[in-house]
Order: structure tokens, then sequence, then C-alpha cells
């Protein structure tokens, strides 16, 4: 015996899941000793562990509950849902439309409400702590109590991060910016407690106290995920969380209009982020979902701009008294670019400077990549040190990361800023330059002038001591104010800690410190330009723009969402083809080191997440080469007793809809060329189609599964056809025949011989895991003395009554169940899911199941047969990169 690989049947699921782990025969440690033997043990298929009677009893115990499901995008079209179709006319089909768009309007609305209440408040908070700081700075420059000066700000700060972190502890999701769960539901991979109410709460509180607390963390990330939660949640006019939240309004309850929602929420977030609806509707197609539904795109492009305007509208009333102006589009203004009326000389940009540009991008890129990869380590080892720790230790990180950060600030501030003089205008006529809505009096004001004498300000106290908005806002249109070592400075310290925030148990978004950092960085270069290279026309906030253009693309590796967003941002379109060429050239030169920082942390957290298209060479994969054979599967008419066995030794989501074709199996065991071509498909069923009968016996210790005579028909058994009559006959005859008769005494069992368990399975559809659960529950079923025309009858209203939060099969009183009941599924089953041939390439079995956001996707033969099952987790980089290896290895 050698040592047996643990390898969980995936025939229905969709992600990887926990297991106990098998025992290990023979191959005991040390495992050098017989490393060897392992290898070819491990090598050998199914068929021929069962040939040299090597096959082992799998465990019999209730397998764990998955961490990461899909979504069933895909209708189900049985007879509930048909009931609705016939029901439903012109009229009511334009009321549900107009629903919708309602829906998607309030989404907005909400959205923009969210934004202006944590921009709200963050500004209080920011203020408030400034104002107190500034004053004793003033005061203890004089007295020699700077100490206390520090402690303050320590006060504040600490107090503030450590609310942050209490929120993060009573939802965990909450942490991190949540566009890469986001980003995942888009896809179609559901994340547990990623759009609950509580989690909307724990986040807008979360991210106000984190921004406030002077961690180097935006909240324009975090703005995504409200939105996006808002979407889930509002159209269901229901809550988990806060279970009081109730109302009787059946509509929009599946995954299919909920993922939709979340769509929408997400180019929400971004459009009341930056002030950019047609950017946000470019990121929820770009970034986000892995299919898009052209009817869509208008309702998400309307839903970004009720965001938009909506926080437009308030900040604008609020900040400035004018009601109605529309001065403030978005949370992060980046001003107005444009030269003084009096330097003729100057320009925003010239084609000569294309050149320097694409240099920016290519560093832009490597600077990107190492952030990623830092980032990477980083959050790689509090996987491994941090979080398997009690909670408490992740809050102590969080408070550890916001002392080092207010200490470095403060001590940077005081101690390595430049006095650089004061001056109302300078030959390029920036530094007094006019925002939206701001006069040059509010620009100034940012201005601080810690430990400077008269006419004279500190350069690193003005970037560090205020909001990052007002940092942004000093880097892109505050000409000739910092200092080739100040900017250089501020780059390291901002890369470094920012790097180090990221992926603390905080809410914190990305987008601001990038900006920030590639700011500086594309001020530096312009200084540079003008001071050792004499290039005097240029205009330092076009190269502050593109460098953080530059820098952010290297991180997050986004091209079009963020070209319109930046470009949305800056009101500027010329800048359209600059900004357009450099983040191209970040992407690639990042590209070339690493992924994008939202993919590696995908890649962290183990989730499934399906790629645009997959790589050329895949196409030497065929469907048979990739699916599950192992099956898990249900009969039309079935026992209570063994759906409830089903249900409780497996953690499938969907189970095929079989019956054994008896006629088929002469000429099946003759090796009719019809079923011999797809016989190598059945083999590697074997294993599991006698572990599962011995499963369902043994967890109910009662009567094996079986396949019921179906009352109502009174159809008797065909006699078994000739020999020499054609298969393709004999399935021609059959194809409107009602499902098989066959008695208990017909059903499987664990002493079939081999050529028995062959016999083919044909496929009449699927059932959902949600589905039985939900049948069980409803007691529908029917005695076996009874016909099943009498079993009670579902609407599609009772069906997905409990979204989606379905019941859970552990938590079924049994006592209530009769279990020689018998439950006919025929008419809640989907009876037409998309398949595809075992013979199909597996590049045209990716584009069919990402295009049409599938769950499941059988593999049926030329004859009907169901030879396998392809989930997600079975067109996953990973296991396509494995599989395309063990077809080498067979060559």
């Amino acid at each position: 015996a050698g040592l047996r690989r643990h390898v969980i049947t995936r025939g229905s699921r969709e992600a990887p899941v926990g297991g106990r782990r098998r025992k290990m025969a023979g191959c005991g440690a040390p495992w050098c000793c017989c490393c060897r033997c392992c290898g070819e043990r491990e090598s050998r298929t199914p068929e021929e562990l069962t040939i040299l009677g090597e096959t082992q009893e799998e465990d019999d115990e209730i397998l764990p509950r998955k961490d990461y499901e899909s979504l069933d995008y895909d209708r189900c079209i049985n007879d509930p849902y048909l009931e609705v179709l016939e029901s439903m006319d012109n009229k009511k089909g334009r009321r549900y439309e107009a629903v919708k768009w309602v829906m998607v309007f309030a989404i907005g609305v909400c959205t923009g409400l969210v934004g202006l209440f944590v921009d709200f408040f963050v500004r209080l908070f920011s203020q408030l702590k400034f104002h107190v700081v500034q004053t004793s700075v003033e005061e203890c420059s004089e007295k020699g109590c700077l100490a206390v000066s520090l402690l303050e700000l320590l006060g504040f700060n600490l107090t503030f991060i450590f609310l942050a972190s209490l929120l993060v502890l009573i939802e965990p999701v909450a942490a991190g910016s949540g566009i890469p769960e986001i980003k995942c539901y888009l896809n179609g991979v559901k994340v547990p407690g990623i759009v609950r109410l509580r989690t909307l709460v724990c986040k807008a509180l979360g991210v106000l106290f984190s921004v406030a607390g002077g961690l180097f963390v935006g909240k324009e990330g975090p703005m995504i995920h409200s939105g996006a939660i808002v979407g889930a949640g509002l159209p269901q006019f229901q809550s988990i969380s806060f279970r009081k939240i109730q109302f009787n309004f059946p509509y929009f309850r599946s995954d299919r209009d909920k993922r939709d929602f979340v769509s929408a929420g997400a180019a929400a977030g971004v459009a009341a982020a930056f002030g950019a609806p047609i950017g946000g509707t470019l990121f929820s197609l770009e970034e986000g979902s892995s299919f898009w539904n052209q009817g869509l795109t208008w309702k998400v492009l309307f839903c970004s701009m009720a965001a938009t305007f909506t926080l437009n509208f308030f900040r604008s009333g609020i900040q400035f008294g004018s009601w109605g102006s529309f001065q403030l589009p978005g949370l992060l203004n980046f001003g107005e670019f444009k030269c003084s009326d009096s330097d003729k000389k100057c320009h925003l940009w010239t084609a000569m400077d294309l050149g320097f540009f694409i240099m920016m991008g290519i560093v832009g890129g490597l600077l990107g990549a190492t952030f990623n990869c830092l980032n990477k380590r980083l959050s790689k080892y509090r996987m491994r040190n941090v979080h398997p720790k009690p909670k408490l230790v992740r809050v102590l990180e969080s408070l550890l990361v916001c002392l080092t950060t207010t200490v470095v600030v403060f001590v940077a501030s005081m101690i390595l800023g430049e006095c650089r003089q004061l001056s109302s205008s300078n030959p390029s006529g920036n530094s007094t330059l006019s925002l939206q809505g701001s006069s040059s009096e509010d620009v100034n004001s940012s201005i601080k002038t810690f430990f400077c004498p008269n006419e004279t300000y500190n350069d690193m106290a003005t970037l560090f001591f205020n909001p990052q908005e007002s940092a942004i806002l000093q880097l892109f249109h505050q000409d000739g104010t910092f200092s080739p070592v100040t900017l250089s400075l501020f780059f390291l310290l901002y890369f470094l800690l920012s790097c180090w925030t990221y992926g603390s148990s905080v809410p914190s978004g990305l987008f601001v410190p990038s900006l920030l950092c590639g700011a500086s960085f594309g001020r530096l270069v312009a200084n540079l330009l003008k001071s050792y290279i004499g290039l005097d026309h240029i205009y330092s906030g076009t190269f502050a723009l593109i460098g953080a253009a530059a820098f952010l693309g290297g991180v997050v590796r986004m091209t079009i969402s963020l070209t319109v967003i930046l470009i949305e941002s800056t009101n500027e379109i010329t800048y359209g083809l600059p900004i357009m060429i450099t983040l191209m050239v970040a992407k690639w030169t990042g590209d070339f080191f690493n992924k994008g920082i939202y993919d590696i942390h995908v890649s962290l957290r183990g989730v499934p997440l399906l790629e645009w298209e997959t790589e050329v060479e895949m196409d030497k994969l065929r469907a048979s080469d990739i699916m599950e054979p192992n099956l898990t599967y249900v009969y039309p008419h079935t026992r209570i007793q063994s759906l409830v066995s089903i249900l409780r030794t497996t953690v499938h989501h969907a189970f095929p809809v079989v019956t054994e074709n008896r006629g088929n199996e002469k000429e099946f065991m003759k090796g009719n060329q019809l079923i011999s071509n797809n016989i190598r498909f059945k083999k590697s069923s074997i294993l599991t189609r006698a572990g599962e009968q011995r499963k369902r016996s043994q967890s109910m210790k009662s009567y094996p599964s079986s396949e019921l005579r179906n009352m109502c028909d009174e159809h008797v058994a065909p006699e078994e056809p000739p020999e020499k009559e054609d298969l393709l006959q004999q399935m021609l005859e059959r194809r409107y025949t009602p499902y098989p008769n066959l008695y208990p005494d017909q059903s499987p069992s664990e002493e079939w011989t081999m050529e028995e368990r062959f016999r083919p399975l044909t496929f009449h559809g699927l059932i959902l895991r949600s589905q039985l659960v939900t049948l069980l529950i409803r007691g529908v079923c029917y005695s076996e003395s009874q016909s099943s025309t009498s079993q009670p009858r579902l609407s599609y209203a009772e069906m997905a009554e409990d979204y989606p939060r379905y019941p859970d099969i552990h938590d079924l009183d049994l006592t209530l169940l009769t279990p020689r009941m018998i439950v006919d599924v025929t008419p809640y089953m989907n009876p037409s899911p998309f398949t595809v041939s075992p013979n199909t390439h597996a590049s045209q079995v990716f584009n069919l199941f990402r295009t049409m956001g599938l769950r499941h996707l059988p593999v049926v033969n030329a004859v009907g047969e169901i030879v396998g099952i392809i989930t997600r987790h079975n067109l996953t980089h990973e296991f396509l990169q494995a599989r395309l290896r063990q077809h080498y290895q067979t060559i």
C-alpha cells in the first residue's frame, strides 16, 4: 500500500473546502523513505485501484461546510418558474421594469448619502484634531513642550484607530478596501457576509475613523464596497443582521437580480468617490463582472449619475451654502488644471513630454510591482502569525501601525521639513490657483508654518498636517513650493507606511495613498527637469497627475476605467492621451513581474476567480480532461431517507437527476460504438458509486436509496429489445417515454459486480441543494401507496421565500420526517441546463461557463448519459495548469 492522497469529490462543488485527512496506510514518516513508491501510488487511476483491490473506504462523517460558493445566475426553468411566466403579461412586465429603474435610482441616492455621511464626519474629526494639535504645536514651539503635542496627536489617532479595529472585530469582512471581495462577488463567487447590512455599518463607521485617525488610507475604495452593499440590500427590503427589517416584497430575491444591483451599487460607489459616473460604469464592467448583461449598462450609468448628483448637491450646499450649485462632484476633487493667463509660454503638456510620460509609466510600473510584492509578503506574514492568534492581536497590530505612522509624521514634519518662502504669485502663477468652489485664501490656508520664521512655511508639514485631499491639491496645483529632498522623503515614507497599512484590520482604501505617492514622484520629476535640464515651460501639475496615474496603474493594473476616472476627475479631456499611454505602459511593466494588488489579495484568500480568457495552451485539454467524473446523483422519485442521507454526507450544491438505462445495458457491455467511445469517462466513477451507496445506507441505517415506481403512470417496463435491433432506433422510440418504472429491488446495491456499476445514467436535469431542503421542510412528498399527483405543489414565491439564507439540512428535525415517503423532484429540477460534449475544447467550455454566468456545467455524451460535471473550481488557472501537466505526462 502507498500514500493515499486525500481528494474531496468535487462533482458539484464550486470551491475548495476543508475536510478530514484520510488515514495514510503504509507510507508514514519518514516520507523520504517511500517517496518513489508514493509517487507511483498517487499516479494510479481510480479504475486501476479498483482492479488491484486497493480501494479504501471513505469517511462516513458529515463533511464541513464550504467557505465560498458560486452564485446561481442561470435561471432554473422549472414548473414553478414557468407558472410565473404564464401569468406575466406585457403590462406586468413593464411594471416590473419600472420598479427596477426605481430601485436603481434609490441605490444611487443612498450611496451618495453614505458618501456624504463619511465625508462630513471625516472633515469634522480631522478639523478638530488638526486645530487642537496645531494650536498646541504653535504654543509649544516657544515653551519647548512638543512632547505634549505629540501625545495629543497620539491620543486622537489611537482612539480613532481603536474604534475602527473594534468595528472590524464585529464584522471581519469590513477590513480593507472591499474591492477584492466585490470583484469576487461580481465574478460569480459568494463571499460570506460581504453584502450584509452589518458590514455596511461597520465599513462606513470604520473608514471614517481610519481616515480621521491619520493612517495612510483612503475612503474611496470602501465607498465602492458600501455602494455594492446598498445595491445588494435595498431591493430586498429585508435584513439578516436586523431581522425586524422585513417587508413583504417578493421581487428581485434571486442571485441574478441581486448581482445586477450589486454591479450598479459598485459603479455608484466609484461615481460618488471620484465624481466619475462613466468611470464607475466602466469599472463595474472591466474590474467587476465576469460577464455583462447589455441591458444593464444604461441602468448602471443612471445609478452612477444619481449617486454623483446626490453627493454633489448636498456637499455643495453644506460646504458653500449654495444649494443647487453642484460645485463638488465627488469626495476627491482634483481641481482645475490651467496655466496662468500671464504666462504665455506655459502649456499643460506638449508632444515632447510624451517621452517623459512613457518613462514615468515604466518607473511607475516598477514601483507598483515593488509595492505589490512587499504587501503580498506582509499579508502572508499576517495570515501565518497574526490571524491565527486571538483577535486582540489584530487590534494591537493596528494600534502599532497607527503609533508608528503618527510618530513618523510628527518627527518628519518637525525635523525634516524645509522653510520655503511664502509668495502670493510665482512665474507660473499657480501657487494661488483657484479651485472649483474655492478661493486662493482657502488653498493657502492649508500651508503650515511650523518652526519657520515669518514669511516662510514648512513644506513637509504642509503635506503631512493636512487632510489627504488637501495634500493632493497642493501637489497638483502649487508650483515651486516643495524641495526635491522633501518630495523624496515624503514619497519614501508614504510608500512604506501605506504598504504596511493596507491589509491591517481596519477599513482602508488604496486610491488616495497611491495618488499621493505618485503625485510626489511626478512633482519630483518636474523639479529635476526644471532644475537640471532647464525645461522651464513644463507644467508641474501635469507631471504630478501623470505620476499619480503611473503609480496607481502600477499598483491596481486598471486601464480603461482608471483612464476615464482620472479624466472625469480632472475635468480636462486633453489629458486623455497621456493618461492612457502612461497607464498602459505602467500595466505592461508591472504585469511582467506580478499581478495587481486586488488580484493578489484574491489569490491569497483562495477564491476561485475566473480570468477573462484561458491561455492558448489550454486548448490541448478537453471537457473530459477537466470535468469531475465522481458524481452524487438523485433519481426523479426518491425516498426521504435517501435525500437526507445525501444532503447530510455531502456538501454538493447541485445533484444530477438521472435514471438507469437498463435497456442499453447489453449493448453497453458488448461495446457498441456509440457508447464504447465514452466508456473511459465511466470507469472513474466506480469508487464513488459504490461509496455513495455505502454512505447513504450507513448514514440512515435503513434501506439504500432507490428509484421508485411512479404510481401515476401505469406503464409496464418494456421488454428488452432483441440484440439485432439498432441502438439508435431504441433511443428514438424512448424519446418521449416517461421515466422508467423501477422497483426497490432493482436499486443499486453494494453487491453489484463491476460490470453492473458501469450501468449508464441518463441525464434529465439538475436539482439544487436549496430546492431539496425546501421540499423536505415543507413536506412535499407522497406515500408509496399514493400517486405522485397527490404530492403538494409549491409556487415560485414559496420556493424563494427563504432567500438568501435557505435552511440547512443539519438544522432539520428528522423526527418530523417519514423516511419511507417519496419525493418527486421532477417539477422543481432544471430540465434544460447548459451541457457540453466530452470532446469540447477547454476554451469553449470556459467561454460558455463565463459568458453565461453558469455554476454547473454537466458533461453529457452522445447518447444522453452524464459522464461528469464542470464547476468553477475546474476552470481556475491553477486547476487547468495541473491538468495540463497531467496531460503532458500522459503523452
